[in-house]
């Protein structure tokens, strides 16, 4: 038996595919929704779910929350004398539901569909197999989450052909996918997401307005809230948010001190503080319109999943963004875990699903290190060139030639990362292959770098040295990408001996970020016509000349306007 699991970061859920339908399975307490808390009882016994959440005001410090956002980081979290990865945290959760799934079910289940947010990184995705791995699951197929609220949504029952929004958002993470349909191919055309965006951060934002408007942040002055006062302000502010889904204006209290504080909160006043928050939703939005080349008059629906799409607030925004109200006729916390139950469905062959075909996308563009010419004669490393744009349909193959700068050097270091910063630095590092090679002057020896990406997130990089025709391999299957305390220092050290230099001027400043964040809205083509601007006027920069920086500028402007096509919204 194949299960469809939701792995939240506030809540997770377990669904499976049978008698020709998803249905979510319910826990031991009889509820759908499974806190996604861990901890640690007074004897030592690891509780998972209701048990450990109603724990987080009395016990915090022996109960760890919304760790789902730190999968596949170094990341560890201390429960009273025992130590734990967020994978680690996150197996327990997943063994809970795996349980829950057992004794419902009432026959023993080895393998899962689990689903992940479309923006998770590489090391991310790699450590929700470790943990479904170490809960004692098959982890064969990780599944998008707005692809799964799709499934769940019954789109792939439509008999024609329709494009159309899933808008996902979450406890932790915020993730919209535009998807296709045409002649039984459910086809994702672009991802793209937020994956420190979620209700938490709109609960963040009420206990803030709280503290300043109730008076309680001056009574508190130079002192520090405990654990459990802190846990009971969340709480509070996480039962006004909800609050107000019912009502137009709710009263939130804390005691603190003898002293109770009380503060009305409105629908108005939720709408001031969650400002910035909204405006980040737009930004993912408007990435994946672009990239799939897709105006939001031409989208034929637009889906909400994510326990957080409740708020009367993000279903405003939501409806004034797309110009139509969306689909939420599915419960919104429950839409992901029965989409990957209808995944499970699919692999295991049910006939009821046997015409469905699914295709996906790579979520992060990958690619290497390179030295890019400033000038004459001058050349500077730590640029990225691209292999596999992101959104490229998986399983995808693509190659790109490089050549040696220096003469008769002996070696070639491929360093490979994803990302979609200019410079390398901004980027995740991956990985390397360093390799022997003829010394011959530069120019004379190049290599074609292959990277193979599919469908379980493997990413393979081929190096065929010309014209020997030598080939050198690596998969990059573990954990990578993250930073040891050690090189945290040396790279803090580096960079406190830098000089000042004049292309730290603020307007120079200023213009090569605004271009940085265009290089990653754009792909192919565009993309590397506007690195070679960006380095000309770098190296422009480096002649300290204001006349011809100020030329360099202005091309460099004209440029970036000519790139940004302008809104997809």
């Amino acid at each position: 038996m194949i299960i469809g699991i939701d792995l939240g970061t506030t809540n997770s859920l377990v669904a499976v595919w049978r008698d020709g339908k998803a249905s979510i399975i319910p826990n031991a307490l009889g509820k759908n929704l499974t806190p996604s808390c861990v901890g640690i009882d007074d004897d030592g016994t690891i509780l998972i779910g209701e048990a450990a959440h109603a724990r987080l005001q009395t016990h915090p410090h022996l109960t760890a929350a919304v760790f789902k956002r730190y999968m596949g980081s170094e990341r560890k979290t201390q429960l009273g004398k025992q130590v734990f990865r967020p994978e680690e945290l996150s197996s327990m959760v997943l063994r809970a539901l795996k349980e829950d799934a057992e004794s419902y079910l009432g026959e023993t289940v080895t393998e899962a569909i689990i689903t992940v947010p479309a923006y998770f990184s590489d090391a991310q995705r790699k450590a929700t197999r470790v943990a479904g791995q170490l809960a004692g699951l098959k982890v064969e197929r990780l599944l998008n989450e707005p692809t799964a609220a799709a499934l769940a949504y019954g789109i792939q029952d439509a008999q024609r052909e329709t494009k159309f929004l899933v808008f996902d958002l979450g406890g932790g993470t915020f993730d919209v996918s535009i998807l296709e349909l045409f002649d039984g191919v459910m086809e994702v055309r672009a991802s793209a997401g937020d994956n420190f965006l979620g209700g938490e951060d709109f609960v963040t934002a009420i206990v803030d307005g709280f503290l300043q408007k109730s008076g309680l942040e001056k009574a508190i002055g130079s002192n520090v809230l405990t654990g459990s006062q802190r846990q009971r302000l969340r709480d509070e502010g996480e039962r006004a948010k909800r609050a107000l889904s019912e009502a137009p204006q709710v009263k939130m209290l804390m005691h603190y001190d003898g002293t109770e504080y009380q503060w009305e909160l409105t629908e108005d006043v939720l709408a001031q503080l969650c400002e910035p928050l909204m405006q980040r939703l737009r930004t993912p939005v408007e990435r994946a319109l672009r990239d799939a080349t897709i105006k939001a008059s031409e989208l034929e629906s637009v889906v909400l999943a994510g326990g957080a799409t409740r708020m009367p607030l993000v279903r405003k925004l939501a409806s004034r963004m797309f110009g139509r109200f969306p689909l939420i006729h599915l419960d919104p916390d429950e839409a992901i875990a029965l989409g990957a139950a209808v995944q499970a469905g699919l692999k295991m062959r049910d006939a009821a699903l046997s015409e469905i075909v699914m295709t996906d996308v790579a979520p992060y563009s990958l690619g290497i290190n390179i030295s890019r010419q400033m000038g004459p004669n001058n050349y500077e490393s730590g640029h990225y060139l691209p292999i596999i744009d992101r959104n490229s349909a998986v399983p995808v193959s693509r190659v790109e030639r490089i050549t040696t700068i220096n003469d008769y050097q002996n070696e070639l270091m491929v360093m490979i990362y994803q990302g979609e910063a200019r410079r390398v630095a901004d980027n995740i590092f991956l990985g390397k292959l360093l390799f022997p090679i003829a010394p011959k002057k530069s120019g004379e020896i190049s290599a074609d770098v292959r990277f193979t990406y599919d469908i379980s997130g493997v990413l393979e990089c081929e190096i065929t040295v010309l014209p020997t025709q030598e080939k050198h391999k690596l998969l990059i299957t573990e954990n990578a990408g993250v930073m040891s305390p050690d090189e945290i220092e040396k790279r803090l050290a580096e960079l406190a001996d830098l000089k000042i230099h004049p292309r730290d001027r603020i307007e120079n400043r200023t213009l090569v970020a605004k271009a940085d964040r265009l290089y990653e809205q754009l792909l192919g083509n565009d993309r590397e016509h506007l690195a070679q601007y960006v380095a000309h006027f770098i190296a422009v920069l480096e002649q300290q000349d204001a006349q011809a920086t100020r030329r360099a500028r202005e091309a460099l402007e004209q440029a970036m306007n000519a790139l940004d096509r302008g809104s997809f919204l």
